[in-house]
């Protein structure tokens, strides 16, 4: 979804390996000097705050790939680069390049989500991007995060019962709600061969459209 919505604002994408498709990272040797930036979402789990309790209740958290998504900046070197991941990721230090840290919401661009993303763009040129918002004006309903597990267990959510904190699931929303809170149509992947799990799972993983296209913009438009 952050490669769509980079294409939404006028860059061309060129995509690499998906494990959804089969594809391995790890084998992935891109060419050196021939892309202007590289932008990648690793996967977040091993960063979330439910990351200890999927754990706990026998469930596979994904591994930590921020050291692919540097190998694959260091191969290319391109000009800029942008990481998307979860608020709690750790700070992506590369050398030869000035990093920008920015803290998104995804209530900040319209939508009834509390999503926090962590955005990470480096620049050789030590530029840098400012994103522009969309100040709510009328008040919302806020809703849990959508989560690439919602389709199996349900939405999740913490309660805290006699002091201590205690996570419980919920119904899953429905599929339409789901991808609106995604910035997404409600039929979205109503032709892919995702089954109901797999399906929640793509978009759960992915940036909310109108704050990609936002960060998209801001890089189309960085500065000194």
């Amino acid at each position: 979804m952050l490669d769509r919505a980079f294409e939404d604002e006028g860059f061309c994408v060129v995509r690499g390996p998906d494990l959804l498709w089969g594809g391995d990272v790890k084998k992935f040797s891109p060419p050196r000097e021939v892309f202007d930036g590289v932008i990648g979402g690793p996967p977040c789990q091993a960063h979330v705050q439910y990351a200890k309790l999927n754990r706990s209740i026998g469930n596979k958290v994904s591994a930590c790939l921020m050291s692919e998504f540097a190998r694959i900046v260091d191969l290319c070197r391109p000009t800029w680069f942008l990481m998307e991941n979860s608020s709690k990721a750790p700070d992506l230090l590369m050398p030869g390049y000035s990093v920008q840290k920015i803290i998104l919401n995804a209530v900040l661009f319209g939508l009834e989500q509390n999503r926090a993303r962590k955005f990470q763009f480096g620049s050789i040129h030590g530029q840098k991007i400012s994103v522009e918002v969309e100040p709510l004006s009328v008040p919302m309903k806020i809703e849990k995060a959508c989560l690439a597990s919602e389709g199996r267990s349900g939405s999740i959510y913490n309660r805290r019962i006699n002091g201590k904190q205690k996570s419980f699931y919920s119904p899953r929303r429905t599929w339409a709600r789901f991808c609106e809170l995604q910035g997404l149509p409600g039929d979205y992947l109503s032709n892919s061969p995702f089954n109901q799990k797999g399906a929640y799972r793509v978009v759960g993983n992915g940036v909310p459209i109108p704050m990609g296209r936002a960060v998209a913009k801001a890089v189309r438009m960085r500065r000194l």
